[in-house]
């Protein structure tokens, strides 16, 4: 009997660390050292106040095109508000999310959906980050090769949001 509870014991043991073994083989490593900067987009006077109404105009037409009530915002490169709107029937409670997704991408230089698939990636680090809005929907304004400010919108889906944002961004050239 003792002789067979070993055997079964030294079974068990080889079967653990063969497991662990083999965890340890597919483990990612690190990842690699970039050696360039992502998103080192350099920042540029803001936006006029003309161009941000033109992009908000742009991005509610898009939503009314599908029947979407969004809250839009139009920032500058810091993350001041330039114009905002507030389509009929709008959630309330999107005001500042809108303000916030827009304020996060030309603070990041990058769109909000960058922050969310990385969360759905298995980075939740990211949810530490102060400023960092991890749902689409906001996308810095690109003039002439400088970060002019971003857009933001909120009420829909994330999805919804990110479609009506493209929509205001491509009037910024």
């Amino acid at each position: 009997m003792l002789k067979a509870l070993s055997l079964t014991a030294a079974a068990a043991l080889a079967l653990l660390s063969g497991a662990a073994q083999a965890q340890q083989a597919t483990a990612p490593g690190p990842a690699p050292v970039p050696e360039q900067m992502p998103f080192d987009i350099p920042y540029g006077t803001p936006i006029s106040l003309d161009a941000a109404k033109a992009a908000a105009s742009a991005a509610a037409a898009e939503a009314k095109k599908h029947n979407w009530k969004l809250d839009i915002a139009v920032v500058g490169p810091t993350g001041e508000l330039t114009y905002f709107e507030k389509m009929d029937g709008a959630q309330i409670g999107s005001i500042a999310i809108s303000q916030a997704k827009a304020h996060a991408a030309a603070s990041f230089r990058r769109p909000t959906k960058i922050f969310q698939d990385a969360i759905d990636g298995g980075h939740p680090s990211l949810l530490g980050l102060p400023g960092i809005v991890t749902t689409e929907g906001g996308i810095p304004l690109i003039e002439g090769g400088k970060v002019v400010g971003a857009i933001g919108c909120s009420g829909g889906t994330s999805a919804q949001d990110g479609v009506a944002c493209k929509a205001g961004a491509e009037t910024v050239k």
